[in-house]
């Protein structure tokens, strides 16, 4: 069975993209299509990035845990809110954070806002980010504009048969490129 992680880097009070995260779990979960796991961030309280953390001398035991957690990931989906444009620091510092447990990683995004685009703007900064750092971003994207109408606090969709059809494409790509760069000893 793949191990997915889901990031959810959204710290702020009253966040919605959380929601999304919580489904997609369930969602890959229910289907049989793999274990998953969320990562909040808000729960990491990570401080501001001073140094990557294979070179901090006396790193915090979140940090390695989170290290330990995409290492171990046959892949990630991070559900990146949209901030003005951009995605939350939040984010950026957790990436930056890690060196090696990115490269090679195949990562989707699925990008959330209140508004009627749903975070694309986000996707280019972040697929950039991410390049940079070695991961491979999968195709697919799954935007979800209007977050607040779309899912409930519990992460249960409005219209559970036009999300699960989309996240059947988003979901099916991550895990044929999971494949495609798996190893036969893995």
């Amino acid at each position: 069975m793949k191990h997915i992680a889901i990031i959810s880097p959204s710290i702020r009070k009253g966040r919605k993209s959380h929601r999304v995260a919580l489904w997609f779990k369930r969602y890959l979960e229910e289907n049989g299509l793999a274990a998953a796991m969320v990562i909040d961030l808000a729960a990491c309280r990570f401080p501001l990035f001073t140094e990557r953390l294979k070179m901090q001398e006396n790193p915090m035991p979140e940090a390695i845990e989170f290290s330990g957690k995409i290492a171990k990931a046959d892949g990630v989906i991070i559900v990146a809110p949209e901030y003005n444009g951009g995605y939350p620091a939040s984010l950026k510092n957790a990436i930056d954070l890690l060196t090696d447990e990115w490269r090679h990683k195949p990562v989707a995004i699925s990008t959330v806002s209140d508004g009627p685009f749903g975070g694309t703007q986000v996707i280019t900064s972040l697929q950039f980010t991410l390049w940079k750092m070695g991961a491979r971003t999968v195709p697919a994207m799954f935007p979800v504009p209007r977050v607040d109408e779309a899912f409930d606090e519990e992460g249960r969709p409005a219209d559970p048969g036009a999300m699960n059809k989309r996240a059947a494409r988003f979901t099916g790509e991550l895990i044929r490129c999971i494949g495609a760069h798996q190893t036969p000893e893995d």
